[in-house]
């Protein structure tokens, strides 16, 4: 499938080169639309109320400023002042902009308050009332100054690219490990799959993950590591030369769904590559003779309840101990970025600052 890769890729390889300011040399309010930072969803009902309750606080604030200076007032049709029920029919007409011109301000005081504060809250009165195109203007405003935040601020998180069934589950096992999902940014130009990840809190990018402006509006340059899982294996390859190109530093995690492509992406700059199809079918294969073995796995890849892999740093009295002497089921010991298992020779005594690789057992969460 993948043989006639280096023939192919190289054309479109190059066209990102040419475009790769396309996006990132955009102000942050051009990006509206392209990142999608998460927002609390508002049910109609409660969004009504709100606009409800702030036309109603207007109109009281502008039915007492005009009632503690109703002297300053003139009514056309009777010259005994203003009443209390004057004043409220003519805070209701002021702001609704009927103003039928029979109670008007003469004194130069109510004037400016007329200028100053009750033409502010006509407009507000409006905004609040109207507000379903300028609602759509405002919220624009918001994702963009959200959106100039979130790129001066964001740093260590984790990039996404792909948020099919493997992108989904490694966004589930992110969030399962006590990842915020602030800090998980999904890059796909599936409108669904993006909705569904907006759904979730995560940070969303709409673009190709092999164009290297896309990966940097993501903020790839920063990212702590890459998770590249695209449905296809030449675009996995593409995408991960791009974002090794971007972060020399950052882990990149590639999935693919032949084994013969793993070099690929290794050669293209990826740390671990996840072989889904062969995973799959020795699973399967499993499944008819050892059920069991298959459950278990299942378990441990679980992270939610019953039995999960993890890593810890290793305590001061453990240092210098056997591994396999420990209460803890270890796996394997991490030392200096590489890992040995526990049969290894080089794991036979535990070092100051190894990391080790053990099962441990997970409560489920409290409801």
């Amino acid at each position: 499938m993948m043989r006639r890769g280096p023939k192919s890729l190289a054309q479109p390889f190059i066209g990102r080169r040419g475009n790769k300011d396309e996006l990132t040399s955009q102000p942050d309010h051009a990006l509206v639309g392209v990142i999608r930072m998460p927002g609390t969803v508002i049910s109609p009902v409660r969004s009504i109320t709100r606009r409800i309750i702030g036309a109603s606080l207007a109109l009281a604030a502008t039915v007492l400023l005009v009632y503690f200076d109703r002297d300053g007032y003139q009514d056309g049709n009777a010259g005994d002042g203003l009443s209390l029920l004057d004043a409220i029919y003519y805070a209701t007409v002021t702001l609704s902009t009927t103003g039928y011109g029979d109670i008007t301000p003469v004194s130069d005081s109510a004037r400016l308050v007329n200028v100053l504060v009750i033409t502010p809250l006509r407009v507000l009165f409006l905004i609040v009332l109207v507000g379903t195109t300028l609602e759509v203007l405002t919220e624009r405003s918001r994702q963009a100054f959200k959106i100039q935040r979130w790129r001066s601020k964001v740093r260590d998180h984790v990039v996404v690219v792909g948020y099919g069934t493997k992108g989904r589950s490694a966004v589930t096992a992110l969030l399962g490990e006590g990842a915020e999902p602030g800090r998980i940014v999904v890059v796909d130009t599936n409108h669904t799959a993006l909705e569904a990840a907006s759904a979730q809190g995560l940070v969303t990018v709409n673009g190709s993950g092999t164009r290297s402006d896309v990966l940097r509006v993501a903020g790839a340059t920063r990212a702590r590591a890459i998770v590249v899982a695209p449905a296809r294996d030449d675009t996995a390859v593409l995408v991960t030369l791009t974002a090794r190109e971007l972060a020399p530093k950052a882990q990149i995690v590639a999935a693919v769904r032949e084994a013969e492509n793993v070099h690929l992406l290794r050669q293209s700059g990826a740390d671990s590559v996840v072989v889904s199809s062969e995973t799959s079918g020795r699973l399967l294969g499993m499944a008819t003779s050892t059920p069991s073995v298959v459950e278990m796995f299942e378990d441990l890849l679980t992270p939610d309840a019953g039995l999960a892999i993890a890593e810890r740093e290793v305590e001061e009295q453990e240092i210098g101990g056997s591994p396999r002497h420990l209460s803890d089921i270890v796996l394997g010991v991490v030392r200096e970025g590489h890992l040995y298992r526990v049969d290894a020779p080089e794991a036979d005594a535990i070092e100051s600052g190894d990391r080790l690789l053990y099962v441990k057992k997970v409560t489920p969460a409290e409801p």
